[in-house]
């Protein structure tokens, strides 16, 4: 696995330079947090607002989980990520609804975004530009720019961060400055130190993940306390980017269910590897959860990997995880042998969509 400290093997499959995308997200995040301060904003009576629903898909849907997990017990009103063309029958008058499309295009976000002007949403759109940028303008609400030319899994900090330091404007939380000026320094010297291509495999926690991984199946495994979002990241980004199927799952929702499933095929089992991401804000007996679960899970032969990181405040921590992630599915590509960036897949859905919208 010493391949992952060759330089020149790395640079050859990587032909559209992921890992200098994955190794910006510190300054993304710090420049996410000046848009969102610095952004036009509409006036909005939070107290009047009784529900805030975010409407996205993929990469631009995921800072919305990573905030609404983040700000759980913060915020007093109720949080929804919408994935789907339609809105949830609450949305009306007095929601705040977020339409977040990197790319200004997706289908689904558009559709939830005419859906929300129908019912009278105060609506807020973020993205690259694109159709939703023009609609939005069109029909007088505010768009934050977010800059182009990333694909938009790896604007994950423009699509989270952001939207904290407009929370924060809006009044529905408090400023969250120091908390992201800390998790950028984290995430700097976990890359510097850590994750990055220039720290060697021995020490190199992502890389030795990234090994362990290799040719098998993954199930990563968050909690509903902290690390749900980022074990979606986790799951997305090995799909996207190491061409990889795994799944995710959280406790202690999967302690009454999917718990009861290992047990057979016996012979797949014992080749899974299981990742627990950990954090020590998870409620206590989610935690006992954890262990006992482990000795569930180990009766088939699964080995399991955990993960927690312990420095820092929540913020910091779980971006941590996420960019501990990040740098495992790249790594996990060059493994592969294939370069990470292309998503061939979701290319020819859209474009096979784009076909049947064009017959109708």
């Amino acid at each position: 696995m010493k391949k992952l400290d060759n330089r020149e093997l790395v640079s050859k499959l990587d032909t559209s330079d992921m890992l200098k995308l994955i190794s910006t997200l510190p300054d993304q995040c710090r420049e996410a947090y000046e848009i969102g301060k610095r952004s036009s904003i509409p006036e909005l009576d939070c107290g009047k607002i009784g529900n805030i629903v975010f409407a996205g898909l993929g990469g631009s849907a995921i800072g919305a989980d990573i905030a609404r997990v983040y700000l759980q017990n913060e915020l007093k009103v109720p949080v929804v990520v919408s994935r789907n063309y339609t809105l949830p029958g609450f949305v009306g008058k007095n929601t705040l609804l977020f339409c977040s499309s990197y790319s200004g295009n997706t289908e689904e976000t558009l559709s939830s975004f005419e859906d929300g002007v129908k019912r009278g949403a105060h609506i807020i759109t973020m993205g690259s530009g694109g159709k939703l940028k023009e609609r939005s303008l069109k029909n007088g609400f505010k768009h934050i720019d977010i800059p182009t030319g990333f694909p938009p899994r790896t604007a994950v900090g423009y699509m989270s961060v952001t939207v904290l330091a407009l929370l924060g404007r809006l009044g529905f939380i408090g400023d969250k400055k120091k908390e992201v000026d800390e998790a950028c320094s984290s995430l700097t010297g976990l890359r510097d130190k850590e994750i990055g291509i220039g720290a060697a495999f021995d020490k190199n926690i992502s890389k030795k993940l990234a090994a362990a991984l290799f040719g098998r199946y993954c199930i990563v495994y968050g909690t509903s306390d902290t690390t749900e979002a980022v074990s979606v990241r986790w799951r997305g980004q090995i799909a996207e980017n190491s061409k990889t199927l795994s799944s995710s799952h959280v406790l202690p929702e999967m302690n009454h269910n999917e718990i009861v499933g290992w047990e057979f095929p016996k012979d797949v089992l014992k080749n899974l590897k299981v990742i627990i991401l950990r954090d020590k804000n998870d409620h206590k007996r989610t935690k006992t959860r954890i262990d006992i679960s482990r000795t569930i899970i180990e009766k088939s032969g699964a080995e399991i990997l955990e993960l927690e990181r312990r420095d820092g405040g929540l913020l910091a921590r779980l971006f941590s995880l996420i960019y501990i992630g990040d740098y495992v599915s790249f790594y996990l590509a060059i493994l592969n042998g294939i370069d990470p960036t292309p998503v061939k897949n979701v290319d020819y859905l859209k474009t096979q969509l784009t076909k049947i919208a064009e017959d109708r």
